[in-house]
């Protein structure tokens, strides 16, 4: 509008285009809202018109999506919704997901005011910057025609006699229509200010960036988990089961060796190679992503765990004990790793303790020790990847470590029950082979 050419351009027709539309759009949706409330308050007594009351709620979903669309009238700038999607398909999760986010409300709000206060001023405007300014112009035209070119009324309250007041009439006109021009632009661009502001803010709701940043992160961690898996499948389908078989092989060319020579001496140590080889593997491959966890939980993978640490570990899982999300349950385990590792390294502890539970939504594990405490995540024992690790599912991680001990660490994750999967045939033959 500062530029010296806006009255010569589109913008001051778009702008009007803008506002006649907003005015139209809210006497639609306004006798539409009466309509809507005046039948479910009828119908509510036999319980039929409640649901028409309840689409009241919904009414800004597509009063909104108009509003975007009008925009771009008069703003160059994309006008994208703010709603988030639903995490699950179904009409319930629709309906519980719009009926939580800030969004709907707002866009609520926005269409109640549209069709109580916004139409009525966006009407008044145009009639009072436009439509009066063009009566005045018609001024010469009116008396030449109604007036037989002796006198003519301007608006119905001006008096017109002569051609020279006619014209002066027009030309007064022509100032008013150009100074409506720039009234209608700078109204329409406050109301396309609001409704952006309501409907279509620029970058997007914080809520719904949130909410989309926080499945995305969970996106990634179930991905991660999943490559896990398939790292862990593949060294365990693939490496390991060749140096199963070269080990099988060099036992048998053992046997076929003469005893006491030097190729049976060769045979031996190769033997012995292959056998540690395939220990170390079958220890990188149980640190990826035990089959454990995968088959049997997280009870069972946290047992096996306190199995193999150095340091006497009690568990305890309260009953019944769920199978939880897989991305939850594998948090959980390798912050129990992490820990009892830290415990034998650094603690000094002679006994230490696990309990678990899942409740209100919520998997709480504890892991106590009777160390020397003092622990401190700056000094690099790990506790800051684990609790990141933790956080990126909405979980916390607090650690309770006082000098002389003891030490509490205490995870709490957002979770609820997952169905339970049978071990596979696959995963039993290849325990009794890896046992054998």
């Amino acid at each position: 509008m500062a530029r010296p050419y806006y009255l010569l351009s589109p913008w001051p027709w778009r702008a009007a285009a803008y506002l006649l539309t907003g005015a139209v759009t809210g006497v639609v949706v306004l006798v539409g809202l009466v309509a809507l409330v005046a039948v479910g308050g009828v119908l509510a007594v036999v319980l039929v018109g409640l649901p028409l009351l309840a689409l009241v709620a919904f009414a800004g979903l597509p009063v909104a999506a108009l509003e975007r669309r009008r925009l771009r009238l008069v703003d160059a700038d994309d006008a994208p919704g703010t709603h988030v999607e639903p995490p699950a398909p179904g009409l319930r999760s629709w309906l519980t997901t719009r009926l939580t986010e800030r969004a709907t409300w707002r866009e609520l709000g926005h269409t109640l005011l549209a069709a109580c206060l916004l139409w009525p001023a966006e009407a008044l405007l145009l009639t009072v910057a436009l439509f009066l300014p063009l009566a005045t112009i018609a001024t010469p035209v009116l008396l030449a025609t109604v007036g037989e070119g002796r006198e003519t009324k301007v608006l119905k309250a001006w008096t017109v006699t002569g051609w020279p007041a006619a014209l002066g009439a027009a030309a007064l006109g022509v100032l008013l229509l150009a100074a409506g021009a720039y009234a209608v632009g700078v109204a329409a661009g406050a109301r396309a200010a609001l409704t952006r502001l309501l409907v279509a803010p620029r970058g997007g709701d914080p809520e719904a960036r949130v909410v989309e940043l926080t499945r995305s992160r969970a996106r990634l961690v179930d991905a991660f988990e999943a490559e896990r898996r398939r790292i862990e499948r593949d060294l365990h389908d693939g490496a390991q089961q060749r140096l199963v078989a070269l080990a099988m092989t060099l036992g048998l060319a053992r046997l076929d060796a003469p005893p006491g020579g030097p190729l049976a001496e060769q045979l031996a140590r190769a033997h012995e190679e292959a056998g540690a080889a395939l220990a170390e593997l079958r220890e990188l491959i149980h640190g990826i992503h035990p089959k454990v966890l995968a088959d049997y939980g997280l009870e069972a993978a946290v047992a096996d765990a306190a199995d193999r640490s150095p340091v006497p570990v009690d568990v305890e899982f309260a009953r019944p004990a769920p199978r939880l999300p897989q991305a939850v349950e594998a948090a959980a385990y390798f912050v129990v790793r992490e820990a009892l590792a830290n415990v034998a390294r650094h603690s000094g502890a002679r006994r230490a303790r696990i309990t678990a539970e899942h409740r209100h939504g919520r998997l709480v594990l504890e892991l106590r020790d009777d160390g020397r405490g003092g622990a401190d995540p700056a000094r690099g024992t790990g506790l800051t990847g684990l609790a990141d690790r933790v956080s990126a599912l909405d979980g916390r991680l607090t650690l309770t470590s006082p000098p002389g001990g003891p030490t509490l660490l205490r995870v709490e994750i957002p979770c609820e029950p997952s169905e339970p999967s049978e071990p596979s045939e696959l995963t039993e033959a290849t325990e009794a082979t890896e046992a054998t």
